[in-house]
Order: structure tokens, then sequence, then C-alpha cells
């Protein structure tokens, strides 16, 4: 029964795990390189511990540090959130064997879903739908010709692979043998892992996933499925749930074999088992995340079910609290990546100071950042300043209040996508349901900002006499004048 936990990470999931944390009576303990060190997490935390690394990067990857830092802390047990250590299973064993608990799946399970091979030959030996496809491992000699023989298009991927690194499609088998090589490279640059298998690629595919939960005892259940269908370079963007594409009978069916699949490894906390859904109704296993996911909120929108809480039950050894009977859906979520990117200039990385910073409010809407007025945004890490999440009776309110949350936003001193994922929203493929995975390339040029400089001028202009912080600042007599009372020229 652990009273004391350091988060192993940082930004907007570093802060919305503390608040969980604290809320449950617990010491709060953030890891931080000294980049982060005036960051909100590292504020509010109880007690913050500074990490070096010869890369900010590299210092939150750091295994014994980490764990040097929890001996330094008193801290009995680790958060990993999402991302750097968070699906690492040489750093849940390093923290078992220091007696530290790691609030995520064991090690074990870690590395088996972890691998993407063995994860797609796990699921599929146990009758679980994959897409056809080749495995390197199973015979390199004849991985080529294996792969050939699927037949186009195909999804090249790399066996240690995440967030679509290394990924690519071939639809001319001509070129099949130079993009191996490619996803190859890219596979050892990212993942130090240069093994890679094909699966036949689904046209105009779908990204369904299933959030589950398990416990020590072995019960599991899914809080049903959200879509992240909305991808730029396979990076989702806009998250929903419940998904439009599915059928009453179609959700049921997949959520269950989510809920299979996690039974079957014996999984143990928070975990994602996602999916390639097709046009025609068909679904196939893509992988499966151990950890928390960015896009967790929609589910807590929905159920009810601090899913944070949950993973910190779970660690302590508690049964989950709930059956699968009590997970309810009420009304529709839509999450919105913010990001500090300059879309019309290729989604460039944009950096600078936070000169205002205004999250949006009102009913059914949440914000989960981890920035704060006049910090500094450098390209160090990840982009994303927020995340917008708006819920609503309706996906159609949903939609609406996700928009007006973005219009709503106020952030000076950089670029964000806050313009681009309203035209998103309001684009009819994604009004009526009908976004898949293609579908920010395929329309990237109705998505196109056009802005007029006279516009500009207008919005700038609204912009400051809207400000009445600056205009009372103008309109005052300074102090000094104020004192040489009344006089005349």
């Amino acid at each position: 029964m652990f009273q004391k936990v350091l988060i192993a990470n940082r930004g907007e999931i570093a802060l919305r795990i503390l608040r969980t944390l604290k809320g449950m009576g617990l010491v709060t303990v953030v890891a931080h390189h000294a980049l982060d060190a005036d960051s909100p997490a590292v504020l509010e935390a109880d007690q913050s511990i500074e990490l070096h690394g010869p890369t900010p990067v590299a210092a939150y990857l750091d295994i014994a540090q980490l764990v040097e830092a929890c001996h330094g802390t008193g801290a009995q047990a680790v958060h990993p959130g999402y991302g750097f250590l968070s699906e690492n299973a040489a750093f849940a064993r390093a923290l078992e064997q220091a007696g530290i608990v790691f609030i995520g799946p064991r090690a074990d399970t870690i590395e088996l879903m972890g691998d993407k091979v063995r994860a797609r030959n796990f699921v599929a030996e146990r009758g679980f739908p994959v897409a056809p496809g080749a495995v390197e491992d199973d015979d390199p000699a004849t991985f080529v010709e294996r792969a050939l023989q699927v037949g186009t298009p195909l999804l090249i991927k790399p066996s240690a692979g995440g967030g679509g690194k290394g990924m690519r499609i071939v639809r001319d088998l001509a070129q099949l043998e130079s993009e191996l090589a490619t996803a190859r490279r890219e596979g050892e640059r990212y993942f130090g892992d240069g093994r890679l298998f094909v699966e036949r690629y689904v046209e105009r595919p779908r990204h369904i996933e299933v959030q589950v939960l398990g416990d020590e005892s072995g019960q599991v259940i899914h809080l049903w499925e959200r879509e992240c269908s909305v991808q730029r370079r396979f990076q989702k963007i806009i998250e929903e749930t419940p998904s439009p594409a599915l059928t009453s009978k179609q959700r049921r069916d997949i959520c269950e074999a989510a809920a299979g699949i996690a039974r079957a490894c014996g999984y143990r906390g928070a975990g994602t088992v996602e999916f390639i859904y097709g046009a025609g109704g068909e679904f196939y296993f893509l992988e499966m995340n151990t950890r928390l996911q960015v896009e967790h909120p929609v589910t807590e929108m929905v159920t009810g079910i601090d899913l944070v809480r949950e993973q910190v039950r779970v660690a302590r050894g508690e049964p989950l609290a709930f059956a699968q009977s009590d997970i309810v859906q009420q009304g529709h979520a839509i999450e919105c990546r913010l990001y500090a990117e300059d879309a019309e200039h290729d989604f460039r990385p944009a950096t600078g100071r936070i000169l205002r910073w205004q999250a949006p409010a009102g009913p059914g809407v949440r914000v989960d950042s981890g920035v704060r007025q006049d910090q500094a945004v450098t390209a160090a890490f990840d982009p994303m300043i927020a995340k917008i999440i708006c819920h609503g009776a309706t996906r159609d309110e949903a939609i609406a209040r996700s928009a007006r949350a973005l219009q709503d936003t106020v952030l000076l001193g950089l670029t964000t996508n806050a313009r681009y994922l309203t035209r998103v929203l309001r684009h009819p493929e994604f009004m009526e349901g009908r976004a898949d995975t293609g579908m920010l390339a395929r329309c990237a040029e109705d998505l196109r900002d056009i802005v007029r400089e006279e516009d500009t001028d207008l919005a700038i202009a609204a912009a400051v006499l809207s400000d009445h912080e600056l205009l009372r600042a103008v309109r005052d007599v300074p102090a000094m004048h104020a004192a040489m009372g009344a006089w005349r020229n």
C-alpha cells in the first residue's frame, strides 16, 4: 500500500496524473529535466527531483537515474504516463528488483505485446483476426518472396515499431525491396531493431481501439471503443467515442475481441487493443499498447471512470470495482490535440515563449494541459500543448462544442494548429462520420487556411480592442504623472 508516487513523465500527462494522485491522498514526486523546472506539474508536486542527461529526452529515458530518484525521494511506486519508458520492460523489471511498484502491466506482458511480430502471432494462434501477412523472422531467406505473395497494397511495419515510425505503404511490387530497405533503416534508427513484417493494407481503413482494464485476479473488462482515424502521417490528432462507423453488433464484437486478447495475455492495469477496420465491417488486430493512451480522456468523459485512479488501485492489488455490465457510455466525446506547429508550412514545429494562455471553458469542456503563461516551448520535446476534450449528448453537439472551444482558445507567442483542427471538425467527411486514416492527405486542399492580409489586420485589431487589461494600461495615467495633481500648461 504505497503512499508516495514518482511521476516519470512531463507536460500535460504528468499534471493529469498528479491531480488524480493528490485526490487519492497520495504524496507526489515529479522527476524532471531542467527545461521543465517551471512547468505546472513540477510547481504543483509535493516534491520534485531533477534529472540530468546529454539531451532532455535522454534524461527521461535514464532507468538507473529514475530508480535512484525513487530511492532518494522515498517514492514507493512509479507512474510512467505514456511515451518515454511507459512500455519499457527493462524499466518495469528494474523497479521490481528495487522493490518499487510499477503502475502498469507486468514486464513480461510489456515484452510480449511490445514486439509487434510476437504479439501478432500470439493473437493469431488464439483465433483472433489478423490481416494476411508475412513475418521476416519466420524465414528471413524467403521473406521477400512471401511478401510478394501477399499482394498489393502492402503495409511494411517494423517489429519493434510504434507511433507510425518506419511504416511504408507499397502499391507497386517493383518497389517492394527498396521500401523494405528504407523501412529497415528507419526501424534501426528509431528502435535499434531492423526486423520487419508486412500485412495486406486495408484501403481507406479506419482505426478503432478498445480500452481495457485488468486486475491481479485475472478479471478483465473493456470500457468500449474509441475511433482514432483522423491521423496525419500515422499520428492521431482527433479521437472520439463512440465510433460513428460501428453498428451495435460490430461494437460488441470488436470490444469482446479486445477483452479476449487482454485475458489471453493475463493483462493487468489499463491498456488499449487497436484494430484496423475495413469498409466491409471486417476488423484485424493491429497492436496492443500496454499503457495509458493520449486519448484516454474521451473514455473518461463518456463512462465517468478515472482511468489513472483505476491504474493505481490495480497496482495496489485491489480488484476492479465494477463488472462489465456497469460500464455504460453516456453521450459522445471528442478530443483535439493542440500542437505548437504551423499547419500552413508542412506542420513544422513552432517554438517560442507563451505570452498569453487562456484555455477554453464551459459545459462539457475539459482541457488537459501542461503549460503555463510565460513558459518557453522548445524543440526538445513533442509539440503537443494541450488536449481539448468536449462532451455532448450527441455527436453533433460534441462537434459544435469542440469547434467553439478551439475558437475560444487563446495562445499567443507561437503558432498552433487550432484553426486547422476547426477546419477538420467542420469538413463534410468528418461531420458525416466518414473519416478514415487517409482523410487528411486526401482532403489537404480543402483544409488549407486561406486568409487575406486585410482579414489578418482586422483580427489583430479586434484582439487588441477586446483585451481589457491592455486598454486599461493604455488609458490609465502613469503613477508619476498622477502624483503631480491638477495642472495646466
